[in-house]
């Protein structure tokens, strides 16, 4: 009888915890972040270094990483 009671016990506890931990994930889902946005990337015409289109300078019709690297490809 003492078996069956342990065995009970055991296998609630398990359950428990079970539940326990898909609340948590469940809950850690639905606060991330949301994923960044995708961005283009372009070369730097000067150095050749990527970067994304949003942080270069664009001169005529070429990207540049730095206001430096434009006026010395265009010098």
């Amino acid at each position: 009888m003492i078996k069956i009671l342990l065995l009970a016990a055991g296998v609630w506890l398990i359950y428990a915890l079970l539940k326990k931990y898909a609340r948590g994930v469940e809950r850690d889902e639905r606060a991330a972040p949301p994923s960044p946005v995708e961005e283009d990337m372009v070369r730097c015409a000067q150095c050749g270094v990527h970067l994304p289109k949003s942080e270069s300078i664009l001169s005529r019709g070429e990207f540049f990483c730095s206001d430096e690297h434009r006026r010395q490809h265009q010098a």
